[in-house]
Parts: C-alpha cells; structure tokens; sequence
C-alpha cells in the first residue's frame, strides 16, 4: 500500500503517539485536529523491534474482525516532510498508506504511517503507556485504552 508523492489527500489518520492533540501542535504546528473516528478492518500491533530504541514500534495490521482509533489531521503541505522525517519515511521505518477513516459525519479518506517491517515482538512498557495516554487524551473509549494499558510489553 505505499504511496507515491505528492499525496492528494490532505487527511492524517493518527492511531498512537500522535493522537495526542498537544504533541501533533509541536511536530506539525499548521495541522489542526479535525475529528476522531474509527479504522475498521485494521488492528494496532508492533513490529520491528531491532528499527527501535526499545522494543517494537506501533503500526497497522489487516485484520476484518478489528478497528482501531484514530484522530484525523489536517496536514497542511508544509508539516507534511517534518511529519515524515519525524516518523523515518527517509530512512525506509514507515510509509504512507490510504486508509478510511470512520467518523460520526461518514467516511474519510486519508493516509497514514505504517511500519516497513514484520510484525511481532513487544512495545516498552514506556511506549505502550504513551499510546494509551495519548488514545485517552484524544477521547478514546474507556475500554480502548484499558485494553491497550493491559497489552503485554
């Protein structure tokens, strides 16, 4: 699912970290928040544990019986190479990928990262306890963010 540049797509579906409304103002300061919603047929998992400082890195796996929260961006052209270099497009870490987002007014396109590497092995309890934190703060279910805080790491 990787995509070529430029995108045509102005939408950032961000399903860990960067949920965090507060972190994505520094790393993409031009890039309002626009809504919350689901990926449906997708699952958050961790892979590439020898690409990071400690332990796996987040991503998205097909999976139909599955959905992941996510918070949509508006990515204004100029955030878009600071938001890549942040996630290590450059150095072959993530790729962009289209996705549909869904949000209480239907269904968005939009595009988010993805990890170049095999799925398996385990977040830090760190990195783990970041993603919930940010799921909480962007408004995710109770139970979504109880299931990520109980993940094993």
């Amino acid at each position: 699912m990787a995509l070529s540049y430029p995108l045509p797509m102005s939408l950032y579906a961000a399903y860990s970290g960067n949920l965090d409304a507060r972190l994505m103002s520094r790393r993409a300061p031009h890039s309002p928040l626009r809504a919350t919603g689901w990926l449906n047929g997708w699952r958050l998992s961790f892979g590439g544990e020898h690409m990071g400082w400690e332990g796996a890195l987040a991503t998205l796996v097909e999976d139909p019986d599955a959905q992941v929260f996510v918070a949509l961006y508006d990515i204004a052209p100029l955030d878009e190479d600071s938001m890549d270099r942040w996630v290590g497009v450059g150095l072959n870490i993530y790729r962009r990928a289209r996705i549909r987002v869904h949000t209480l007014d239907g269904q968005e396109p939009a595009w988010t990262y993805v990890l170049n590497a095999y799925e398996g092995g385990l977040p830090s309890a760190r990195y783990l306890g970041e993603i919930a934190d940010a799921a909480e703060s962007a408004g995710a279910p109770h139970d979504y963010v109880m299931e990520l805080r109980k993940r094993p790491c």
